[in-house]
């Protein structure tokens, strides 16, 4: 495999969005019960440097995985304002340690201004919009220079996400979302920390099993859901990046 800054697209005369849709959709049957380093790889070799991570910190797992596939490789991390100060230490340990290069993005508001427009607390009173102003549109913002993006997500985390490919046509951005552990266990995940000395989260030692914003994350309870302390009483179970 080699990485380069040109993307392999096969040719035509189909739009650049069309022949990404058509990549996509093929690579999400090929690839289907691929390893995740394979699925990588197909990513790197596609895309190149027009291939990004998405992580959310709670742990450097396919970070650690993607600079296999292609070192230096961006990471995408959406500062909210809002995040655990561990949140922001494992970021700046995965920058420090890893072959990776971290891209911190960040809302056009800082919480005061959003304070001052929306009222504050807005995440309790509104947590779809709050979501919104301080995820979703800052990554359609901070993936503009990327024509695929690799995430975390996995099948077993939520009943939203058990139908979920290992490569999609991101039709909101116009992107190939790639999801190389997709088809991983929780035990799948600890065991491939384990062996490779991966960063993670100091919060998955004290109680928190899906980490996000500090507002609205708990810790959750033996036997409940992984996904239970994420906006809990909310009705809530995702921020609109995946869907």
């Amino acid at each position: 495999m080699t990485a380069t800054t040109t993307e392999h697209l096969p040719e035509g005369t189909l739009p650049r969005a069309e022949r990404l849709r058509a990549l996509a959709e093929r690579a999400g049957r090929d690839l289907e019960g691929a390893p995740a380093l394979d699925v990588l790889r197909w990513a790197a070799d596609t895309f190149g440097r027009r291939l990004c991570v998405t992580s959310s910190m709670e742990d450097a797992v396919v970070a650690h995985l993607a600079s296999r596939a292609l070192p230096g490789i961006d990471v995408v991390f959406l500062d909210t304002g809002y995040h655990f100060p561990e949140t922001i230490g494992t970021r700046d340990a995965v920058a420090a340690v890893m072959d990776v290069n971290v891209v911190t993005l960040t809302p056009r508001s800082t919480v005061a201004e959003q304070d001052a427009a929306h009222g504050p607390r807005l995440h309790d009173r509104d947590p779809d919009l709050c979501c919104a102003l301080r995820k979703v549109e800052v990554l359609r913002r901070g993936l503009e220079g990327y024509d695929a993006w690799a995430t975390g997500v996995r099948r077993d985390e939520s009943p939203t996400r058990a139908n979920t490919p290992v490569v999609a046509w991101d039709a909101t951005r116009e992107k190939v979302k790639i999801a190389p552990i997709v088809g991983w266990t929780q035990g799948d995940v600890e065991a491939y920390v384990e062996e490779h000395g991966v960063l993670t989260n100091p919060l998955l030692q004290d109680g928190y099993a899906s980490i996000g914003c500090a507002p609205c994350t708990r810790r959750v309870a033996a036997g409940e859901d992984p996904r239970a302390g994420r906006w809990a009483g909310l009705g809530k179970t995702e921020c609109g990046l995946h869907g």
